[in-house]
């Protein structure tokens, strides 16, 4: 495949794994590493590896923009671009509403309002934070008094880049529209990238005034690389399951041609039975989500859906796997994506 920027992945681990494994990453020639939120600040696991590195970019791959206050979100990206000489991305997203409501206890609101008001007050803080022409930020999420706020250093940078996730089509226009790149969900498919993704990034540029070379797209993808199919496969369906449990996800894979797979994983779900979770994942399903096969084929399919992508990156299937078997994974995708 033509060559693609190459991201990967880093998870909390004591710090001397950290730092060791985020080394090996940026000698194998990656080009960056997110750093996902599932409970915990991905600005910690980040803020550990930037001074043990030197070229790799550091990505908050995804930040949860709707539980912190925009200030806080802000002052923790100028602090670590500082700490990292300039290699910061600031990925938001907004989540699922039953975690953000429930498990954070933080209001979500209509997502993509939400989401335009936080960049918003973010671009402003990074660009003014040290410079005290800011007073007061207000939208309908949050006021902020900024008459007394004042930087305690000059951002390293001015313009930090923000990238938003998505998974409809919506939140692809206003990711073109209003960030500098889109971190594609690893449940899209080939289909959905080519049918929906590509045409909406496109109109959001276009709302913005900007050019395709102005914006990044980053295809994150379940890959699963292994001699045989039907191990692979298997390995990847307690995945695809989980990643599929939330109901506001129904609507896509109705559109991609599993809404009927998806409901019974949802119902499932909410009765607390992942054993049926995981039944209810068909092979079929499975195949058209995540990347599975040899290495060569898995190169091939690859190759065709991050056709008109920047960059990739390629994820394990992390659920119900062994140690061993994640480390088998891992250093498969090294050897066909990395260097």
């Amino acid at each position: 495949m033509p060559r693609k920027a190459v991201w990967a992945q880093i998870m909390p681990m004591p710090g001397d794994d950290l730092v060791s494994l985020a080394q090996g990453y940026e000698a194998a020639g990656v080009e960056g590493l997110w750093a996902p939120q599932m409970f915990g600040a991905p600005f910690t696991t980040l803020a550990a590896v930037a001074p043990a590195t030197r070229r790799v970019q550091l990505g908050t791959g995804i930040a949860l923009a709707f539980v912190r206050s925009p200030l806080e979100t802000a002052c923790s990206a100028i602090d670590l671009d500082l700490i990292s000489n300039g290699r910061v991305v600031l990925g938001l997203g907004s989540s699922a509403q039953s975690q953000i409501e429930g498990s954070f206890g933080s209001p979500y609101g209509k997502p993509l309002a939400h989401m335009r008001e936080i960049v918003g007050m973010i671009r402003a803080i990074v660009a003014k934070g040290d410079t005290g022409e800011l007073t007061e930020l207000a939208g309908d999420y949050h006021r902020l008094d900024l008459s007394h706020f004042r930087l305690l250093h000059p951002p390293k940078r001015s313009h930090i880049p923000i990238v938003l996730p998505a998974v409809f089509q919506k939140a692809c226009i206003q990711a073109a529209e209003i960030a500098d790149g889109l971190l594609g969900h690893p449940l899209w498919n080939d289909a959905w990238i080519e049918r929906e993704v590509i045409p909406s990034i496109s109109a959001g540029l276009d709302m913005s005034g900007r050019l395709r070379r102005d914006f990044t797209l980053n295809i994150s993808i379940f890959t699963a690389i292994a001699d045989d199919r039907r191990e692979a496969i298997e390995d990847c369906r307690a995945t695809i399951a989980y990643y599929s449990q939330s109901p506001q996800y129904l609507r896509y894979f109705e559109e991609i041609g599993f809404g009927r797979e998806a409901a019974a994983i949802q119902a499932a779900f909410a009765q607390g039975d992942h054993g049926a979770m995981t039944a209810a994942c068909t092979d079929e399903m499975v195949e058209s989500i995540a990347i599975v096969g040899t290495l060569d084929d898995v190169r091939t399919r690859v190759a065709r859906r991050a056709a008109q992508a920047d960059a990739i990156t390629p994820v394990i299937p992390h659920y119900g796997l062994s140690p061993e078997k994640s480390a088998a994974y891992t250093r498969r995708i090294a050897e066909a994506f990395y260097g």
